[in-house]
């Protein structure tokens, strides 16, 4: 199976003025946080409830666990991801699942994965219904496997999910083929990411992170001259989307999906006609994702400025988002809702701050770093962006996260007639 192209990075080396302001501002979120920390702590003393408890009465969730994480120095970037990995429900079973199977292994090697499974576990198998979980050993992992990780420097939250995404993967296919190639491994035995021994030699392995994440897409490229039509498939964990100032993500996909007119320089070359010629290009979802994650690309480089530039445009994102489309034999309609946002708060890319917006059993909660709160739904409007270019408001959601309503994605789909 291919794997998932890496992402370029969000932007070149931060100036010394922009970390010095990156560096100011994590230190004041960091005291705020402690102090916030303190006094519910203190208020767990007083009444045996958190704050989060409180809040929720009566009606918290019965099995659920709601943590905060510690940062360890511009780590809001991996502790906003993490969150909404940790409330994507397929990924979180599975995981879980992973861990239960694997924790007494006693040659088992430590790797990003384990020490995943291993905070997830920890959390959703705490006794206490909320508090505050240092990642420490998945951060060490991850700068240990990832320079662009490493030192103190504002990172990209995208980056980091493709990495992580990327890297489960990889430890899940070594131990499959390591599981294939041990002795005495003839019989339809099942390994650990859920596939059978026998299925990972005749076909690709698909994990339960593909389950999860993966969808296809078909890049359809049409000769002007002849009509031949030339597709190719590729596999996706989440959609990169341009945006446009006061648009909607419904617009956006729509762009992403429109057809492309190839001329001039950017001729296609025929195979059939043996030469170069006007084509018409679009992109269609041959298979949907159970979980759809879409980046929005508000980091954009300018050549004028020779740097990146944040793009507060104003992109309004709807809890329930319907992929519209057609296919040979009948119109199907792709419904999602929308459970996680990370958002990314500060004016440029190379200083700031990530938080994660996530709902969870009909509530809403923002999760920045070792503070929870219960926030109102509305709270999500304020992410849009701004409808001016030069705004006071620097927040605005930057990777939205959807389930799936109904369905397992293993249908095939033509959003050519829109989104």
């Amino acid at each position: 199976m291919a794997k998932l192209a890496r992402s370029p990075t969000a932007s070149p080396p931060a100036a010394a003025a922009d970390r010095h302001r990156s560096a100011a501002g994590s230190g004041l979120r960091s005291l705020a946080s402690a102090a916030s920390g303190w006094f519910d702590r203190w208020a767990v003393m007083g009444s045996g409830l958190s704050k989060l408890e409180r809040a929720f009465g009566d009606q918290f969730p019965e099995g659920e666990r709601y943590f905060g994480l510690e940062n360890f120095g511009n780590t809001c970037y991996c502790n906003s991801v993490l969150q909404a990995l940790y409330y994507c429900a397929p990924f979180r079973e599975q995981l879980l699942e992973y861990y239960s199977k694997n924790r007494n292994l006693e040659d088992a090697e430590e790797n990003l994965l384990t020490c995943l499974a291993d905070l997830f576990s920890q959390i959703s198998a705490s006794k206490k219904k909320t508090g505050v979980i240092a990642p420490k050993r998945f951060i060490q992992m991850v700068r240990k496997l990832n320079e662009y990780f490493r030192g103190y420097m504002h990172q990209d939250a995208h980056e980091f999910l493709n990495f992580l995404l990327n890297e489960i993967v990889d430890i899940l296919e070594k131990e499959s083929s390591s599981a294939k190639d041990s002795p005495g491994t003839t019989s339809p035995e099942k390994v650990s990411n859920g596939a059978t021994v026998d299925e990972v030699r005749k076909e690709p392995l698909v994990t339960w992170v593909h389950k999860s994440f993966q969808g296809t897409l078909t890049n359809e490229t049409r000769c002007l001259m002849c009509e031949t039509i030339t597709a190719k498939d590729e596999t996706f964990f989440d959609l990169s989307v341009d945006i446009e100032q006061n648009s909607s993500l419904t617009s956006c996909l729509k762009n992403f999906f429109s057809t492309e007119t190839l001329n001039a320089d950017d001729k296609f070359f025929c195979d059939k006609c043996c030469s170069l010629q006007e084509a018409e290009k679009r992109m269609k979802i041959k298979k949907v994702p159970q979980t759809l994650v879409i980046h929005l690309k508000r980091f954009k480089f300018i050549e004028q400025l020779n740097r990146n530039k944040k793009l507060s445009y104003r992109v309004v994102y709807p809890l329930e988002l319907k992929l519209s489309s057609s296919s040979s034999d009948a119109v199907a309609d792709c419904e999602y809702s929308l459970f996680a946002v990370v958002v990314h708060l500060g004016s440029g890319p190379n200083q700031g701050h990530y938080v994660a917006k996530i709902k969870s059993h009909d509530h809403w909660l923002s999760f920045d770093d070792d503070n929870v709160e219960m926030i109102p739904e509305s709270t999500l409007q304020t992410f849009y962006g701004s409808s001016r270019e030069y705004s006071g408001n620097t927040d605005h959601g930057y990777i939205l996260f959807y389930e799936r309503i109904g369905g397992n994605g293993d249908e095939k789909t033509d959003s050519s007639d829109g989104v």
